[in-house]
């Protein structure tokens, strides 16, 4: 019994705490069952975040792949476009190519052409030559023959002069100096009439060998070159457009005249003319700058001092541009193809300059052309000759600038600027102030006589021309014997009239010659002078 009343209470802990143990593992199971479900939910979120991932990460590399498929493909076609310039480029190329070889094959042809025509020309001037040689030689022997004949004569002449002597002492009673006169003046006229004979023999035999090769040359040189007629002044006219523009060009007060003739240095003048003016002074660059400044105010309309010096600074870098382009159209001109670009630029100021109306650039070129032809005929080194002759006048380009010659400033410019020996010396020598130290400087001295002295070339005034013709005149006048001097032709002629008592047929060649080496000396004239000396003996009978 006893193990009865405590055996229930026994049982009721143990129902009770098989309850406790109960509801609380209800209670646990239902937490574990939440934190179960909550760990799938979470299991099925990342699950589903790394499905998107997954989808999101094969779509980039699907994109990826079809990227680089297209950039691939982009690839592969810039590769063909490029492939394919390539060869249109290689094909230009090859066609410009063989162009080029084409055009420089018929070059190289046409020079062979004419190096054969040339070596022709030298073989047949060589076998002209050898003639001339030859017949040099023969008439050298004549010479000897007529030397020896000569002195024989004189030999004779003198065993007649002591027959002479010894007959006048003997049939006239003569004392020795009277005897001796009368023989010296009867010796004097044979010995004048024999060598007026080899003067006029001697002469003739040069001058005509002479003249036949001078003329063959010279005909070459010129007919290979053309040269334009030209006359230029010290003033340039600048057309308006109506009379209210010289107002304007005057300005305020003259301001304007003022500015535009200190910012140019040329003398602006504005007279009655109508709808001119007229810009004057000595530079021809200066000028040209202030002619075209002017003619640009003029157009434009607006002119002031500022607009003025624009104007003329824009001028003046125009007229620079055009200086060197002359220069460089010069050298390509006659074939030049190295110099200095500081002789160049001075070369094109030449362009402005003028000597007696002709324009000194132009008669360079002339001058560079007449030599390299002569040169050339003559088997010399025609780029050199082309060279002297171009360069020979290049003083006068800055001889306003410069003092001194434009002799001497073209010998100092161009020992600057290392040109050689034979070019400063045929500068130096053209005007006849240095000794000529090549052939090359006779032709360039040869072919400036050519350009100046040829019509048109240049205009000389009226004062320096009647004063040639006078001091030609009296020249002629000065010598004893002399009637009448006659200046024609505008001075290319002499015509001199003598006494038939007082200078004989003999006497006149010397006359002549004489008169010929006085000219040469003393005046200074472009071309030949001829002159002609006149004997005339008229005898007159009247029948009645």
């Amino acid at each position: 019994m006893e193990y009865n009343i405590y055996l229930i209470p026994a049982v009721v802990a143990i129902v009770f705490l098989l309850v406790g143990f109960g509801i609380g593992y209800a209670v646990r199971k239902n937490a574990w069952e939440k934190k179960a479900q909550n760990a799938q939910n979470d299991a099925d979120h990342i699950l589903a975040d790394a499905k998107a991932q997954v989808a999101a990460a094969r779509a980039e590399v699907n994109a990826q792949k079809q990227a680089a498929q297209a950039v691939k493909q982009s690839a592969e076609n810039t590769k063909k476009e490029k492939i394919l310039e390539a060869q249109e480029e290689i094909r230009d190329y090859r066609q410009k190519t063989e162009d080029s070889l084409s055009k420089k094959r018929d070059a190289i042809s046409r020079q062979e052409n004419r190096l054969q025509q040339h070596e022709d020309t030298l073989d047949h001037k060589n076998s002209l030559l050898d003639e001339r040689e030859s017949s040099l030689s023969q008439k050298e022997d004549q010479l000897k023959q007529q030397q020896a004949s000569l002195d024989n004569k004189i030999n004779e002449a003198n065993d007649l002069v002591e027959q002479r002597r010894q007959k006048l002492y003997e049939v006239a009673n003569l004392d020795k100096e009277q005897a001796k006169k009368i023989v010296l003046a009867q010796l004097s006229d044979e010995l004048v009439k024999e060598r007026a004979e080899m003067i006029r023999n001697s002469n003739e035999e040069v001058q005509a060998k002479a003249d036949r090769f001078a003329h063959q040359v010279l005909v070459d040189a010129i007919q290979s070159s053309a040269a334009d007629t030209v006359a230029e002044t010290t003033v340039s006219v600048v057309d308006l457009p109506n009379e209210e523009m010289k107002g304007r060009i005057i300005g305020r007060e003259g301001r304007n005249i003022r500015s535009f003739e200190a910012l140019t240095g040329i003398d602006l003048i504005i007279d009655d003319t109508p709808k001119v003016v007229t810009l004057s002074g000595f530079d021809p660059i200066r000028r040209e700058i202030a002619k075209r400044a002017m003619q640009r105010l003029i157009k434009d309309g607006r002119i002031h001092p500022a607009r003025i010096e624009e104007m003329v600074d824009k001028a003046r870098k125009e007229v620079n541009d055009d200086i060197y382009e002359a220069g460089e159209s010069a050298l390509m001109d006659l074939g030049i193809h190295r110099m200095n670009p500081e002789l160049v630029k001075t070369l094109g100021r030449l362009k402005y300059r003028t000597s007696y109306g002709q324009n000194v650039l132009a008669h360079s070129i002339e001058v560079g052309k007449l030599a390299g032809t002569m040169a050339a005929e003559l088997g010399l080194d025609e780029k050199l000759a082309v060279r002297a002759g171009l360069l020979h006048d290049i003083g006068k380009a800055i001889d306003h600038d410069i003092e001194g010659s434009h002799v001497e400033i073209g010998v100092e410019l161009t020992r600057k600027y290392h040109e050689s020996d034979i070019v400063v010396n045929a500068i130096a020598a053209h005007h006849g102030d240095v000794p000529k130290l090549s052939f090359i400087a006779e032709l360039v001295v040869a072919a400036d006589t050519i350009s100046s002295a040829r019509p048109g070339a240049r205009s000389e005034s009226l004062e320096n021309y009647i004063r040639r013709l006078t001091e030609l005149e009296k020249i002629a006048k000065s010598y004893h014997g002399v009637k009448q001097v006659y200046a024609i032709q505008a001075g290319r002629e002499v015509r001199v009239m003598v006494e038939p008592k007082e200078i004989s047929d003999d006497r006149i060649t010397i006359l002549a010659r004489d008169i010929k080496n006085q000219v040469e000396k003393e005046l200074d004239y472009p071309g030949n002078i001829k002159i002609t000396v006149i004997r005339e003996k008229r005898v007159v009978a009247i029948a009645k």
